[in-house]
């Protein structure tokens, strides 16, 4: 792995958590006048101030709480959301706002919880729309190993924030990036760009080897100061790795998080044998979250269901790249808990919309069947409560439960793509796009908020990440039709 070859000043462990925490705060250091970055010269809504916030007045609020609202979904009609000291107050009608409360009108909106995106590698963003051409293998040889190998911490900090900021824009919350990078420069400028966006995190890492110290020191030093920054160990599970895949879930175990681990994305991997791997390991259990996990048979699904394991269903890469289709009413057969992912590059944007539109369109055309799981409210709750249960956080997000924490998007549906109304729950999910997303807050702190980005230059970011792909390509590696 190559690192940045210009000489960095050395920083103390004191200035690097400084660095975290503040980058992690900046939501807070908004100002009444506070704005979105200037993007087409009109005046708008100045950002809600302070930790309490009252949504006022939503046509529909989707709670995903049964036990809050009608149906699965907890739908709630012409209703208020209440957020305080970053959690979810209440949900009702006519709320009075507490004193002080910021009082935003959601009047003609929808309002649901954040998405869950269980799966990325948001680094890869330096080759959207590479190798497009290409399976799984030949991502990796042409697109994904050249650009890792000439990556600096000053481009990587620039991909990163790029695609992390577009996921916030579609209304991800939370992510998950599974990361396989190694020098320790790297990984405090990948971090660094993730807490910086306000984001709910989990930086799965890769380690390279058996040996634990550095998983733990990227652990306790750059992750576990970040407010909303959590961690799990990557693997690959295969039996010629076996004795690092042990490693890994014993360095798992000895952290108290998930094992995050690719399984059976391409029918070629069936002879690494990863479902019977992790069995023998002893793996199979709740703190598993496997991805793709495409090629499976009917007995390593039902080991997953038995084991309460969990998976990732990543339906627009698995077709960008022909991998196959995840067998998800198999899964849901079995009780198997399924979140959905991004899957990174091979997205090429983080359009949360198409993804759920894509996870149902998928299943549809295997099985010929418009009535084949999941439907509309299936997926929405893959989307958000499935997806944190997936990954162990349904305690905290996945829900506008009160006492959860205030993970929430404002849906605008008049908009020329989404009017006129007809079905609402259903429009989210076909004919929803990230623009439709009028506001994201996360820990009840506006990210987006009147169809803005809260605070950032999205031009100065994207010419921040073009700069830095210049760099890259210029750096060699790749073939030359990729230059």
């Amino acid at each position: 792995m190559q690192s940045n070859p210009t000489p960095r000043p050395a920083r103390s462990r004191r200035d690097l958590l400084a660095g975290l925490g503040a980058a992690a705060a900046a939501p807070l250091l908004l100002g009444v006048t506070a704005r979105s970055a200037p993007h087409d010269g009109l005046a708008h809504r100045p950002v809600p101030v302070g930790r309490t916030v009252l949504l006022r007045g939503a046509a529909l609020v989707l709670t995903m709480d049964p036990a809050l609202g009608s149906g699965p979904l907890g739908s709630v009609e012409n209703a208020d959301v209440l957020m305080r000291n970053g959690a979810i107050a209440s949900v009702g009608t006519a709320l009075r706002p507490p004193p002080g409360a910021s009082v935003v009108d959601v009047s003609g909106k929808l309002v649901m919880p954040g998405f869950v995106d269980t799966h990325t590698h948001l680094w890869q963003a330096a080759i959207r729309g590479g190798c497009t051409d290409g399976d799984l293998f030949g991502w990796f040889e042409r697109c994904t190993d050249p650009a890792r190998g000439g990556l600096t911490p000053a481009g990587l900090h620039s991909f990163v924030r790029l695609a992390a900021l577009d996921a916030v824009q579609s209304g991800v919350t939370t992510l998950v990036d599974w990361v396989d990078i190694f020098a320790y420069d790297l990984i405090e400028s990948y971090v660094r760009a993730l807490a910086g966006t306000g984001v709910r995190f989990t930086y799965a890492m890769f380690p390279p080897g058996p040996g634990a110290a550095l998983v733990m020191k990227v652990k306790k030093d750059l992750v576990d100061p970040v407010p909303l920054g959590s961690f799990q160990v990557a693997t690959h599970a295969a039996r010629s790795a076996q004795d690092l895949n042990r490693a890994h879930w014993e360095a798992a175990q000895d952290m108290g998080v998930m094992l995050n681990s690719h399984v059976l994305e391409r029918p070629e991997q069936r002879a690494d044998d990863p479902i019977g791997v992790l069995a023998d390991i002893g793996a199979l259990g709740p703190r598993l979250l496997v991805n793709h996990a495409i090629h499976l048979t009917d007995e390593e699904i039902a080991a997953l269901g038995d084991h309460d394991a969990r998976a990732v269903h990543c339906p627009l890469s698995n077709m960008r790249l022909g991998s196959g289709v995840m067998r998800l009413s198999e899964f849901r057969r079995r009780g198997v808990k399924v979140g959905l992912g991004l899957d990174g590059g091979t997205n090429d944007t983080s359009d949360f919309q198409a993804l759920m539109k894509t996870a149902i369109g998928l299943q549809r055309s295997r099985a010929m069947d418009a009535g084949v799981f999941p439907q509309v409210q299936d997926v929405l709750r893959m989307a958000t409560l499935g997806g944190a249960e997936a990954i162990g956080i349904a305690d905290r997000v996945g829900s506008l439960t009160p006492g959860k924490r205030a993970d929430v998007v404002v849906i605008d549906p008049a908009a020329l793509n989404f009017a006129p109304r007809f079905e609402w729950v259903g429009q989210i999910v076909f004919n929803g796009r990230p623009e439709n997303i009028d506001s994201v807050f996360v820990d009840g702190r506006p990210l987006k908020f009147a169809g803005r980005l809260v605070d950032i230059d999205t031009s100065g970011v994207v010419r921040e990440a073009e700069a830095a792909a210049t760099r890259l390509r210029a750096a060699g590696g790749f073939p030359r039709a990729l230059q």
